[in-house]
C-alpha cells in the first residue's frame, strides 16, 4: 500500500527547485535500476549520472530548454549499446560464470545461440532491442524515485544526436535513449502539482482471461 501511495503522489514534475537529493537516495534509485530485469540478463545499456552544471546546461539546450534538466539535483542519462557484438555478449556470460563459480552446459548453449543470432542482425535492429531494455530499467528508476519521495521527469524530448556528442557516447559504443532528472518539485511554479492524477479505470485497463 505504501508503494501505491507514493505512485499516486508522483507526477512528471515540470519545475524543480534545485535542492540536492541525499546521496543515499540516489544510490538506492540507481541500485533499483541496476537490478531491473533485461533480456538474457545482458544489461545492454549504461546510466550516466550528471551533476556538473555546465554539462547539464549543454544538455538543456538539446532538450528543448526544459527547466528540469538544470534545476534537478542529478540528471540520469540512459544510454543503450549501439549494437550487439560477440565481445559484449561474451563479457556478460563470462561475468555470470565468474560470479556463480561454475559453467552450465545449458547456459553455454544459450551463449552460442545468442552469438549465432544477435551479431548477424543489423545494428539498427539490435539498437532497437537494447533501447527497449533501457526502458525497463528506466521504469524501475522512476518507481524507486517515487518510493524515496524524490521527484522525477521522464524525458524523451531531446536530441539524442546532440546529447551523444556532448557526452562522447559514440566513442563508447552507446546512444542516448532517455533522460531522467531527479530532484524536488518547485510547488509554486509547477502547474501540474495540484492537479488530480488521471489514469484509465481498472476495468478499461485490465482484461482478465480466466
Amino acid at each position: 500500500m505504501e508503494l501505491i501511495k507514493r505512485l499516486n503522489w508522483r507526477f512528471a514534475t515540470k519545475a524543480m527547485n534545485g535542492q540536492k537529493v541525499p546521496q543515499e537516495k540516489i544510490d538506492r534509485i540507481l541500485e533499483a535500476a541496476r537490478l531491473a530485469p533485461t533480456s538474457s540478463g545482458l544489461q545492454p545499456f549504461e546510466i550516466l549520472v550528471i551533476t556538473n552544471q555546465e554539462v547539464k546546461e549543454k544538455i538543456k539546450s538539446a532538450a528543448w530548454n526544459q527547466q528540469q534538466v538544470t534545476a534537478c539535483s542529478h540528471l540520469l542519462v540512459f544510454a543503450a549499446w549501439d549494437n550487439y557484438t560477440e565481445e559484449r555478449i561474451n563479457k556478460m556470460f563470462d561475468l555470470t560464470n565468474d560470479i556463480r563459480g561454475f559453467k552450465n552446459e545449458g547456459w553455454e548453449n544459450y551463449r552460442k545461440q545468442l552469438l549465432d543470432l544477435y551479431p548477424k542482425r543489423s545494428a539498427e535492429e539490435n539498437f532497437t532491442h537494447t533501447a527497449k531494455q533501457a526502458y525497463i530499467s528506466f521504469g524501475a528508476a522512476i518507481i524507486a524515485a517515487a518510493f524515496e519521495e524524490v521527484d522525477s521527469t521522464p524525458m524523451e524530448g531531446f536530441s539524442p544526436e546532440a546529447v551523444d556528442e556532448i557526452l562522447n557516447l559514440k566513442e563508447k559504443g552507446l546512444k542516448s535513449v532517455l533522460l531522467l532528472p531527479l530532484g524536488y518539485r518547485d510547488a509554486d511554479n509547477d502547474w501540474l502539482v495540484n492537479l488530480t492524477k488521471v489514469r484509465k479505470s481498472k476495468e478499461d485497463f485490465i482484461t482478465e482471461i480466466k
